[in-house]
Order: structure tokens, then C-alpha cells, then sequence
């Protein structure tokens, strides 16, 4: 049974760390996960989307002493930017965590860990080992890239401390088994694969507390043990629980836990997938259905990063130039789904006014002229362009969260359009040769708003406004029996980018 199955759809974004603004990668994930919640949606489900950010980690807290402010000014600033830019995006969210909520945050995260010390498989003990603040993680000398920290080509320190440590290693037959029965999805299949090596190569155990020193206060305290700070993947891992109540809300909780897709970037993967299980076992929590894992945006060929200046584009930045939904478009269009993809602010015009102004806008404009200097009040006919509609594999691709490809459905189908219009000459027509015409592109238009609604859904609305319909559900995407709209033609739905 697919997620989409299900009569209630519990969506999550990652919470990003807030010691920098954000950039345009975290837009790419704030994009998928509000295409799925919309896709959902339109399949009639009771959908919830949690979005928010991350603010107990040590690098939040070297970022604001290196700022001169406190550690809650700069999350009170930056987590700001975050939710400017999931509102500049025309994210669908139901919830945005902060997980320096005290009230709503933290007694959820001490009672995950209570759980888990309840199951025996908290202990402590002293440590020493080679820590990446950018990643918030230990490694071993073995997972270094010639020394360097594989994610942030940036020396780990050496730490050496006494913390609590959680039992990973012993769950790892339970996770292997769940994960290779498809119990707990990993999208893609190159994730999935990468996990299982991982899983299989043997787990030990992991440190999820730091000293108060080390942390300086900052975080969320370790139940029963003043001197210690709970471990930030613990605690932010714990947002996706306590944002719906848990431990206070048990009725909301119940409602909507297990979340029903984690949408993460593969930089934070094991995370997910190979921590977060395991310590909801522990815990005796259901675990969650899938982890959507995305590949990174490049600038050139580099990783984007918040810290580095030349890859750090600012989303706000060419906001102000391009609407949401070109951006939102261009993010869909230009990136596989599971894959890195190059950004690239000319790529971002180029499909703006190749396939955006060229090949969409121009056809609601040219068959809206057409229909309105015709007179007719009712258009019927033969659904020819029914078969250019390729809705399973829309629907397909939709279920399957494979966004780059359903969109590029949909778009062969506005292509198909442009084709039959140009094929037919509906301006040369008339009498019923052109009512036939005219039936097959307004119902064609119809469906297109109704299918590109996940993807551009200020634009869409615009289409259905001007056909005089509603984008309402997938089940609308059938060719009816007549054009029940109203014309009106109006403005152009996008402009040439100079």
C-alpha cells in the first residue's frame, strides 16, 4: 500500500541548522515536500506538513559568539529567514518547530530519551574522538577523507569527554531487516543501498550527550543529569514527534504519528535512517513509512553551502527578480529528484522564458484569444487530445514521488497542446470544426491547471480563474463530456526575463 493510500498524510522537511541564512537548497527541499503535501491533497487526503529549524547545535552557538550576540538572538534572527523563505516559496505548512521551544519542544525530547533509558539502552561512560561541529558528529579515522571531515573537507577536533552513549548495535538486525523488507522505505534506491552497506558494515554504539561546558548550556538537559546537554540530532530528530503533540497532545499525536514521509537532503541520511529508527524501537514508537532523500544543489559543480559565499545564493535574492513559481518550476524541472543537480541563474531564466512564458503562457493566451473573439457559448466535441494525456504515468510518478518526471508528463502533455494547436489552425476555423477545436484545448487547459497545481500553484489558480474552474482534484483530469468555464482572457501569466 502506498503512503497515498492512506486517508491521512503526515508530511516532514528536514529543520535546518540556523547559524546562517539559508540558501537555495534548502528551497529545493521546502519545494518537494509541499509538492507532495499538494499531490496528496488533490487525492483528497487530510495532509499535515511540519516544517521549522533546528537551534540546539554548537555550531549555532560558535556562530553567535563569533557575532558577538547571544545564541537565542541569532536563532530568533535566523530561524526568521527560514520562515520568510518558506513563505516566499508558497510553502503549504501546518507547522512551524522551533526546537528552542521550551514549552513544546523539550519535555517531548526528555521523554524520548526516558524511553529509551527505560528500555536499557541508555549508559555512560568517557570518551575520546574526532569531532565535526559543521556536522555535529563524531567519526572515526576510517570515515575521513585524508583527514578531513567527508562532508565539510574541514578538520574534526579531538574530544575527549564523559557523555551517555545510546545502544545503536543493537538494533542493527532489527533496522537491517526492516529496511531490506521495504518496512522502512529509503528513496532512492542508491540510498537505500548506501544504508544497507552501512548497516551491514556493523553499528556501534553513539554519544548523544554533551557536556554543559562543551555546549555551554545551550540545548536541551539530559533528564536527571544537570551536567550534561542532550546530543542535537536527539533532540531535533525528536521535533517530528513533539510538533504533534507528543508527550503533551497524545490525541494529535496518535492522529497523524507515523509521519508518512521524511523529505531530507543525503547529507543528513544516517541520521534518518539509521539513527532515527532505532531509537524509536527503543523507544517502542512506530516508525516512519519513508525517507525522501534528495540529492544536493551545485554551483558549478560545488556543493552548496550556507558558510561558503560562492555556492550560498540567497532564495530571497531571486525572489526578487523571479516569481515563486519560475523558481519553484526551475528547481523541479532542472533537478532530479534523488540526484545532484547544478544550479544556475541562467538555466533559471532560460526555462522561465523557454517553457514557463514560451511554451505554457503562450498557450493560455493564444487559446483564450481565440475562444473569446469566437462568440461560442458551449464547446463540444470529440476528445482527441485525450490520448496525449498520459494521466497514469502522471499519477504513477505522483505516488511514486518522483517529481522531476511527473512534471516532465506533464509538460509533454502542454507541448502536445501547443502542437495540436498548431496542427489545426483553430483561427482559420469555424462553425463546429472549431467548437471541436476550442472544446479540446479549454478541457486540455482545464486539466493542465489541475495537474500543474503541486508544482505552480499561484500560476494554476490563475488558469482555472481564467477558464472560470477550480483546482479541486486529480479526478478531475478526465476530458468531460463538454467545456462547463467561462472565458475571461486577462493578463499574460508570465514576462520575458531580460
Amino acid at each position: 500500500m502506498t503512503f497515498m493510500a492512506k486517508e491521512r498524510v503526515y508530511i516532514t522537511t528536514s529543520i535546518p541548522y540556523v547559524n546562517a541564512a539559508p540558501h537555495v537548497g534548502h528551497a529545493l527541499e521546502f519545494v518537494q515536500a509541499d509538492i507532495i503535501k499538494r499531490f496528496a491533497e488533490l487525492m483528497g487526503k487530510d495532509t499535515l506538513l511540519l516544517t521549522g529549524t533546528d537551534e540546539n547545535s554548537l555550531k549555532n552557538v560558535k556562530a553567535a559568539e563569533a557575532l558577538k550576540i547571544t545564541t537565542q538572538e541569532l536563532c530568533d534572527r535566523n530561524s526568521k529567514l527560514f520562515k520568510d523563505l518558506v513563505d516566499a516559496i508558497n510553502l503549504d505548512y501546518d507547522i512551524f518547530f522551533r526546537s528552542s521551544d521550551k514549552k513544546n519542544h523539550f519535555p517531548g525530547a526528555q521523554h524520548l530519551w526516558e524511553l529509551c533509558d527505560q528500555a536499557g539502552d541508555i549508559y555512560k561512560k568517557e570518551y575520546s574522538g574526532l569531532y565535526c561541529v559543521g556536522c555535529e558528529a563524531f567519526y572515526t579515522e576510517g570515515e575521513l577523507e585524508n583527514g578531513l571531515c567527508p562532508e565539510h573537507k574541514t578538520k574534526p577536533e579531538m574530544v575527549h569527554e564523559e557523555n551517555y552513549f545510546f545502544k545503536l548495535s543493537k538494533y542493527q538486525d532489527k533496522l537491517l531487516k526492516l529496511i531490506e523488507s521495504g518496512e522502512l522505505e529509503i528513496m532512492s534506491k542508491n540510498r537505500r543501498n548506501e544504508i544497507l552497506n552501512l548497516v551491514k558494515g556493523g553499528l556501534d554504539d553513539i554519544s548523544i550527550s554533551r557536556s554543559v561546558a562543551r555546549s555551554k548550556g545551550w540545548g536541551v538537559p539530559v533528564p536527571g543529569d544537570p551536567e550534561q546537554i542532550m546530543y542535537v540530532w536527539i533532540d531535533a530528530l525528536s521535533s517530528y514527534l513533539n510538533g504533534i503533540g507528543f508527550g503533551i497532545d497524545e490525541k494529535n499525536f496518535k492522529k497523524w504519528w507515523p509521519a508518512d514521509v521524511h523529505v531530507i537532503g543525503k547529507g543528513i541520511s544516517r541520521f534518518h535512517t539509521i539513527y532515527w529508527p532505532c531509537i524509536l524501537l527503543s523507544a517502542g514508537i512506530a516508525l516512519p513509512k519513508r525517507v525522501f532523500v534528495h540529492g544536493y544543489l551545485t554551483v558549478a559543480g560545488e556543493k552548496m553551502s550556507k558558510s561558503n559565499p560562492k555556492t550560498a545564493i540567497s532564495p530571497i535574492d531571486v525572489l526578487k527578480k523571479y516569481k515563486s513559481d519560475e523558481l519553484r518550476y526551475y528547481l523541479i524541472r532542472d533537478m532530479p529528484t534523488f540526484e545532484d543537480g547544478d544550479f544556475s541563474l541562467d538555466g533559471l531564466k532560460d526555462r522561465t522564458n523557454k517553457e514557463l512564458l514560451g511554451d505554457l503562457g503562450n498557450l493560455v493566451s493564444r487559446v483564450l484569444t481565440i475562444a473569446e473573439k469566437s462568440g461560442l457559448k458551449r464547446f463540444e466535441g470529440k476528445p482527441v487530445l485525450q490520448e496525449k494525456l498520459k494521466l497514469d504515468e502522471i499519477k504513477k510518478g505522483a505516488e511514486s514521488l518522483d517529481l522531476h518526471e511527473t512534471l516532465e508528463k506533464v509538460m509533454e502533455f502542454v507541448r502536445s497542446c501547443n502542437r495540436y494547436i498548431n496542427d489545426s489552425e483553430p483561427w482559420k476555423q469555424s462553425g463546429k470544426q472549431l467548437e471541436e477545436s476550442l472544446y479540446n484545448l479549454l478541457e486540455a487547459i482545464r486539466i493542465i491547471s489541475i495537474l500543474l497545481y503541486p508544482f505552480i500553484p499561484e500560476t494554476s489558480e490563475k488558469i482555472a480563474a481564467k477558464l472560470g474552474t477550480k483546482v479541486e482534484s486529480l479526478d478531475d483530469c478526465a476530458f468531460r463530456d463538454a467545456f462547463l468555464g467561462s472565458v475571461a482572457k486577462g493578463e499574460h501569466l508570465f514576462k520575458k526575463i531580460e
